[in-house]
């Protein structure tokens, strides 16, 4: 049995193209996160590069965690790596979808020379768990699946607002080539189907109340939405295939909602957690606003900011940090990113959430952070909703503080929504 080494966790390598997964999970990345001594060594080659256990690996990342215990197994090529992933994979930890293993079957069968691929069929059905019929019909489709894939890909950048050209060199065509084909899908690709707008698996927000029985289950993040806010906002401001801007991006949520109903996003992070390090974008806010490609074509520009002392030290101790500076520096920033959102938009809105300040706050003073943007950023206020915490929120020595001060504890939470015309 081989023994297992430590390896530092910065010096291992992933290749995403020897990767068996189409998609990972952020939900299993924060599990493991919460449990790694629990976690088997992953495995490396003699490269250091990754064979199995990206999940692992990701968790100690995004638990700060300087070193991983792995397993070093010698690799003859990039093609016997993928091989063996794909062995792992089949056999342990989070299972490879029918999706992953008709992909890699078209992968590895790319990779393999004209001569040997009849004898290659054999092996790939077995390490793919798959019957040889099932296979056959998978690889007999390849010219058409490849297409499918490729365009279901293009599709997918271009929903998380990446340029023609970005997306030409991300998936070796040229910027001609991919207006064309964005043309010929007239927005939506053969592969996806035209979906009723939040027909399925939605309630219609009635109120301008929301209450939530629980949190939805998801990467654990201080800065990550509620799905179900987005959800709401998306319904109510916006259209499918309307951009929507998130410079907070936290835990990813809004990339899930937007996906889930056909919205396109661009989303940014100071800090973007190590899960989502591919699909959010680093920007910090407090140097200006990002690049976005097309801001008139932006419908919805989404601010869950740092709730200032509330999130003190929560994701740097650096004092450029929203979290970390004085409420006047605070107030400026924000209010001046809103004012600045809004002059490059129309038609359009501009949700904020956010929290009074109480118990973090110098003396437990109240913060009203609502009435400091509605009085900074002055511009036509088109709705408010409440969105309160649960009481639980509040530890036994806050209750007991509340009781002698004679103040009441702050539960309240409101977005407010600004039209830019």
């Amino acid at each position: 049995m081989k023994k297992a080494e430590v390896r530092k966790v910065d010096e291992l390598i992933f290749r995403k193209d020897l990767y068996p997964r189409i998609e990972t999970s952020p939900v299993i990345v924060q599990q493991y996160a919460d449990s790694l001594d629990m976690l088997p060594p992953i495995e490396i080659n003699q490269h250091n590069e990754i064979i199995d256990g990206w999940h692992r690996w990701t968790a100690h990342k995004k638990a700060k965690v300087d070193t991983i215990k792995v397993f070093v197994t010698e690799t003859k090529s990039d093609t016997h790596l993928l091989e063996l992933a794909i062995e792992r994979n089949a056999t342990h930890g989070l299972q490879l979808s029918q999706e992953d293993k008709h992909d890699l079957a078209h992968r590895i069968y790319n990779l393999t020379p004209e001569r040997e691929r009849n004898k290659k069929k054999k092996y790939l059905a077995k390490i793919l768990s798959v019957p040889e019929r099932t296979l056959q019909e998978w690889l007999s489709r390849i010219d058409k699946d490849s297409k499918e894939a490729r365009d279901k890909k293009i599709f997918n950048l271009w929903l998380s607002c990446h340029t023609q050209q970005e997306i030409a060199e991300m998936v070796g065509l040229s910027q001609p080539q991919v207006n064309e084909l964005l043309s010929e899908m007239a927005i939506l690709p053969k592969s996806i189907q035209p979906v009723a707008d939040h027909l399925v698996d939605f309630e219609v927000p009635l109120y301008n109340v929301w209450k939530f029985k629980g949190k939805s289950q998801g990467s654990r993040h201080s800065g990550n939405t509620e799905p179900t806010i987005l959800d709401n906002l998306l319904y109510l401001y916006t259209k499918p295939f309307d951009t929507v801007v998130d410079l907070f991006a936290g835990g990813g949520s809004t990339i899930d909602v937007c996906k889930k109903r056909l919205r396109r996003y661009f989303v940014s992070d100071r800090l973007p957690i190590p899960e989502r390090a591919e699909e959010i974008r680093q920007h910090d806010v407090t140097t200006g606003l990002p690049h976005v490609p097309r801001w008139l074509e932006v419908k919805l520009v989404y601010f869950d900011p740092p709730y200032w002392k509330q999130s003190e030290g929560a994701y740097s101790q650096d004092p450029t940090d929203l979290a970390n500076m004085s409420l006047e520096d605070f107030n400026k920033i924000l209010s001046n990113l809103i004012r600045s959102c809004a002059k490059k938009l129309s038609d359009a809105y501009i949700a904020l959430i956010i929290q009074p300040t109480q118990w973090n706050a110098p003396e437990h003073d109240f913060t009203d952070h609502v009435g400091d943007m509605l009085r900074l950023v002055k511009l036509p206020c088109e709705m408010r909703y409440s969105v309160p915490y649960e009481s639980q929120q509040c530890t036994a020595q806050m209750v007991e503080w509340a009781k002698a001060s004679k103040k009441c504890l702050v539960l309240t939470r409101e977005i407010i929504i600004w039209k830019c015309q």
